[in-house]
């Protein structure tokens, strides 16, 4: 018997914006504890909130992305349950009225484009962040109303991997509009995995079973691997009591899910529409003015740089993950620097070197305005490229402009005849190995351009010094 894999997601990240979704508290990140609070955070009584407009904004903008229908007005609902992360005992969020619903986005997934599907994206504040330690549980209010955008899809995608390639794509969404940073290190990004299992005909053969606040794309990988598995084998063995709609975690140290509680319905939470916020009418010229702050995106700018630019595939992918990473290649672009010459720099070194620093492309030394005066003197022949590498690492290591590091002493020697004086005085003092390079020997031409090299403490212009020493010694 075949079957097939049903996978829904719920992913919630956290927004970008100066203050928080319903107060005016901070929403800058902040390692301190109970640092971003005040008397809303909190859940004081007597508090009232005031909605974030500019949260409002980017929620539209997320939703006109992804293809949603935007409502007439903007409604928010009290989700009510009490949990020690949640001072008020609710939860501002949307329920009534979304902020998007009905949408579709195409992802990219091994090779092929996959429409998926979404229910709803809508506007919430997040809860607070516990940290269980063996003996006590402490708790941090700075997360507690930070903005949430919760996207909702439906339970139409049938791998792993389509799971984890809708996740990186919608980061990619938020990261090019600034809506969010989306960084999981900073626990930006968790989400919700559904998983169950239907037969050949379309009929559920296992619950659904909800994984709560998986922290990485990785996990979300593994999560959904593992209850494939499990809910697979439960099934086959027979063991129905144990396949129930409930809700699990994942457990990092044991690539294992574990039974948290049953599932609770929609009904439990006694959702009602939050009093103390009205309707805001959501007017057509708004939405309109809002699309056309629409960015590039990630899929446009890859096929802007695959057709015009010529960059291969993986190169523009590579490029792309990152809208640091794409802006860097489109500033070099915009100063006149070949596009395959830049993308080769970016992915190669400049990549490699903040990887290893463990850094930010925003806080590397070399701006495109720095990496081109090594690129002109490279390729004017001034350089090398062993003294281009030297000059990119040296010009990092005393953050000094690379044309300081470029002068007559060491620049590149081009100039025929004082190559060609230096390769005739070292054939002449080798003359068995020219004889053994006629013989057959061809490994023997490498030593004769090591030789060169030596003589000229690597300033010879490798390609003249090639062609010369094939003139000379291929006769």
């Amino acid at each position: 018997m075949n079957y097939k894999l049903v996978v829904g997601l719920e992913m919630h990240c956290e927004m970008k914006s100066n203050s928080k979704v319903f107060s005016p508290a901070s929403n800058i990140y902040n390692k301190v504890a109970n640092a971003n609070v005040n008397e809303i955070c909190l859940g004081l009584p007597g508090i009232l909130p005031n909605v974030n407009e500019e949260c409002v904004r980017k929620a539209i903008m997320a939703s006109l992305i992804l293809g949603c229908e935007v409502p007439q007005y903007l409604m928010f609902d009290r989700k009510n349950y009490y949990y020690p992360d949640l001072p008020k005992g609710y939860q501002i969020t949307q329920a009534t009225m979304p902020i998007g619903t009905k949408g579709s986005i195409d992802i990219e997934c091994q090779g092929k484009i996959i429409p998926i599907s979404i229910q709803d994206i809508h506007l919430e504040e997040d809860s607070a962040a516990l940290d269980h330690l063996d003996s006590i549980s402490l708790i941090d209010y700075n997360r507690a109303g930070v903005p949430l955008l919760e996207c909702v899809t439906d339970p139409c995608m049938h791998s792993a991997e389509e799971a984890v390639a809708f996740l990186d794509t919608m980061c990619r969404i938020y990261q090019y509009t600034d809506i969010s940073d989306a960084d999981t290190k900073k626990g930006q990004i968790r989400c919700d995995v559904n998983v169950s299992l239907q037969d050949e005909n379309g009929n559920f053969i296992t619950p659904k079973v909800e994984v709560k606040n998986v922290n990485s794309l990785g996990n979300v990988r593994d999560t959904i691997l593992y209850e494939e598995k499990r809910q697979w084998e439960l099934y086959l063995q027979g063991k129905t009591d144990e396949l129930i709609q409930e809700t699990r975690r994942f457990d990092e140290e044991t690539g294992t899910t574990i039974h948290m509680r049953s599932k609770v319905d929609a009904i439990d939470y006694k959702y009602f529409v939050e009093p103390n916020i009205p309707p805001i009418k959501i007017d057509d010229e708004y939405v309109k003015s809002i699309k056309k702050q629409i960015p590039m995106l990630a899929l446009e700018r890859k096929m802007l740089y695959i057709n015009k630019y010529g960059l291969d595939e993986v190169d523009a992918n590579i490029i792309v993950k990152d809208i640091k990473n794409a802006d860097y290649f489109e500033a070099c672009i915009n100063l006149g620097i070949d596009a395959k010459i830049a993308s080769n720099w970016l992915n190669g070194l400049i990549v490699a070197y903040i990887n290893k620093e463990e850094m930010s492309l925003d806080d590397f030394y070399l701006r495109p305005n720095l990496l081109k005066q090594i690129i002109d003197k490279l390729n004017d022949n001034t350089i090398s490229s062993k003294q281009a590498k030297e000059i990119f690492f040296k010009s990092l290591e005393e953050r000094k402009e690379p044309k300081e590091f470029i002068s007559k002493e060491n620049s590149q020697i081009t100039d025929v005849k004082i190559i060609e004086d230096i390769i005739d005085n070292i054939l002449a003092n080798n003359e068995s190995q020219i004889v053994e390079y006629q013989n057959g020997r061809t490994n023997v031409f490498d030593f004769f351009v090591g030789q060169v090299m030596k003589a000229t403490k690597g300033k010879a212009n490798p390609v003249i010094t090639k062609e010369l020493l094939h003139q000379k010694i291929d006769k």
